[in-house]
């Protein structure tokens, strides 16, 4: 199937590694223009190396910004000042107990998962709307419907999301922009793969089983009962950020294996 995204240009932020980094191949093997975006020209510079041995005619560029600075933001704006799908990928997450968790934790965690999103949707939407295409895509997470006792302050940040990408949709009302957000459930991204090798080497268990037991464990309701891929949210968002999708906006999509106990 032809996604009809040749030549489309995109951003992608926080996509050096992880589901960012699958949503770019997904995108670069259907043809679109890419920006990937890293926090340091280190980690930008490897991922374009081993997306060019991936994708060899893909057309890709780097920036490296850190999202905690405001002004890095806004360079990264001039330096990109115009794109056609914006995914807001970005965001950090960690065990943070509500009793001890600082204001400044807080802060800090907004500015990165929520303020991201705000800011960099905010400068694309006048462009967009000028050419009256675009896609705003928003990873969420099924912790925003689930919270986790362990993480509610990356549930609300993940929760704000929603609301965030609902509201947008709205105010596009009657244009061919869209505005959606993608919740994935547990996915095998760098980050997990780490901790579960760690804790691989500490128990003797091999990672698979150690995931089947977080799954039983931490999220029960799971009907695949695994984690999910990268590749399989990046399937999701490519088709959302595609013509394809016109009438589709203004949704909160699931790929979370069945984790939210809901049937819509």
């Amino acid at each position: 199937m032809d996604l009809q995204l040749k030549n489309k240009t995109a951003l992608i932020t926080g996509s050096t590694k992880g589901i960012g980094y699958a949503i770019a191949l997904g995108l670069l093997k259907e043809g679109a223009k890419l920006y990937i975006h890293g926090r340091s020209i280190e980690s930008v510079e490897k991922a374009i190396e081993k997306i060019k041995k991936e994708v060899p005619k893909a057309q890709v560029k780097g920036i490296p910004a850190d999202f905690a600075k405001v002004e890095e933001v806004n360079n990264l704006l001039k330096t990109i000042p115009q794109v056609d799908i914006l995914v807001n990928n970005i965001g950090i997450y960690g065990d943070r107990p509500f009793e001890t968790t600082n204001d400044k934790q807080w802060f800090s965690d907004f500015e990165i998962n929520v303020m991201s999103g705000v800011r960099l949707s905010r400068h694309y939407a006048s462009s967009m709307r000028d050419k009256n295409w675009g896609r705003i895509i928003f990873i969420s997470s099924e912790s925003a419907i689930n919270i986790p006792e362990d993480m509610i302050l990356y549930g609300v940040t993940k929760t704000a999301y929603l609301a965030l990408s609902r509201g947008l949709a709205k105010l596009f009302k009657g244009t061919n922009v869209t505005v959606n957000s993608v919740l994935p459930g547990p996915t095998s991204a760098e980050g997990a793969i780490e901790i579960f090798q760690n804790m691989s080497k500490e128990t003797n268990a091999t990672m698979k089983e150690l995931q089947f037991e977080f799954i039983t464990k931490n999220r029960p309701s799971s009907i695949i009962q695994r984690f999910s891929e990268p590749s399989e949210i990046a399937n999701m968002v490519v088709y959302l950020a595609s013509p394809l999708s016109s009438s589709t906006t203004g949704a909160a999509l699931r790929v979370d294996g069945g984790v939210v106990e809901t049937a819509y």
